[in-house]
């Protein structure tokens, strides 16, 4: 993420980021040391998407600041 939006580590954390999913797992987060999305946890696709064939998980990236 820091590398896509052209900002540095410190940059992105005093930016004050926030990834909103759709639901109240949240199932993606931004690792601090290396600027990566990551996931939060264990995604189970089956228990997700059980009988679709394509399973898709959005999220939205905020960042506070002007870029």
């Amino acid at each position: 993420v820091a590398k896509d939006l052209g900002l540095q580590l410190t940059e992105l954390r005093d930016r004050g980021i926030h990834i909103l999913d759709k639901g109240r797992t949240q199932y993606f987060t931004l690792n601090g040391k290396t600027g990566h999305l990551v996931t939060a946890e264990r995604i189970d696709r089956e228990q997700l998407c059980r009988l679709v064939e394509k399973c898709v998980l959005r999220c939205e990236l905020i960042v506070e600041g002007e870029m």
